[in-house]
């Protein structure tokens, strides 16, 4: 291939060609999508990619693409065909009068790709834990071990605030299901091994987190879902739930304010709020 080190700069990000690889670092900036912000730099294998395309962009541009094998990358199996293709990780755009160097890096690339069909194991890192985002409904958490969604009062549904707030060890996953925030009924929810059929609405389901407007962006909850999805993948058969970290007393302490102050308004009844505070008090 091309000399090792060799890189080829784009709008919003350079690829730089190895010898088994391309490393993508993408820009930071106000006009940088912020997924590619959030992401920082991908290296993706040979192995990883089953075509390359050249094509013409807009507005006197080229575009050059690498078309992932199906299950190579835990981002874009997260993502399930739904990124917009301005957010599209293995697009390079390039000014028009690259075209010809653009076209020798694809035909470079090109000539390296062994195979096309789908992928037996991920091949492409997946974005590192610990990661955590605000859903609507929700604060999910995970960090590398467990996923953990501590519901918000103003949000979560009478049958996740009953639920209380939950942990999914890796274990006992089976996959996740990750739909855009960026369309009608965006949610993020977890695939248990135990559960055959869940609920049909995310906002009654205890294992998903509702987005709504702000909450659970694409930067945030895309890289979360396929950090969960490659642990999901790489772990072993289930394991025993292991016991919770104690929690800060001064988060405790303010919860049960805000929990107070729900009682008061009559947003919550006495045996509500007797059995949460108790809960609440037994995590010190």
């Amino acid at each position: 291939m091309s000399r090792m080190g060799d890189v080829l700069a784009g709008f919003h990000a350079a690829w730089e060609f190895e010898s088994d690889s391309v490393l993508i670092r993408y820009e930071r900036g106000i006009r940088t999508p912020k997924l590619f912000q959030a992401l920082g730099e991908r290296r993706v294998p040979l192995a990883a990619i089953s075509a390359v395309t050249l094509t013409p962009g807009r507005r006197g541009t080229v575009v050059l693409r690498a078309e992932p094998r199906a299950g190579a990358d835990p981002l874009m199996e997260a993502a399930g065909g739904q990124l917009k293709e301005g957010c599209d990780p293995y697009r390079l755009v390039l000014p028009a009068e690259r075209e010809t160097l653009a076209e020798y890096y694809a035909d470079e690339l090109r000539a390296r790709i062994e195979e096309s069909g789908p992928a037996d194991r991920f091949l492409v890192a997946a974005p590192e834990a610990p990661r955590s985002f605000k859903a609507y409904d929700a604060k999910a958490s995970f960090d590398g071990r467990t996923v953990t969604f501590r519901w918000f009062w103003t949000g979560a549904s009478s049958a996740k605030w009953k639920a209380g707030d939950q942990s999914f060890v890796i274990g006992d996953l089976s996959g996740v299901e990750w739909r855009s925030p960026e369309v009608f009924e965006g949610h993020l929810r977890l695939l248990r091994r135990d559960v055959a059929a869940p609920p049909a609405q995310v906002d009654q389901d205890p294992a998903a987190v509702v987005f709504g407007l702000g909450y659970g962006p694409v930067h945030e909850s895309l890289p979360f879902a396929a950090a969960v999805l490659a642990a999901v993948r790489s772990a072993g058969p289930a394991v025993p739930a292991v016991a919770a970290p104690r929690r800060d007393p001064a988060d405790i302490a303010e919860r049960i304010r805000h929990l107070g102050e729900l009682h008061q308004a009559g947003l919550v009844t006495d045996e509500e709020f007797s059995s949460k505070k108790a809960e609440l008090l037994a995590e010190l």
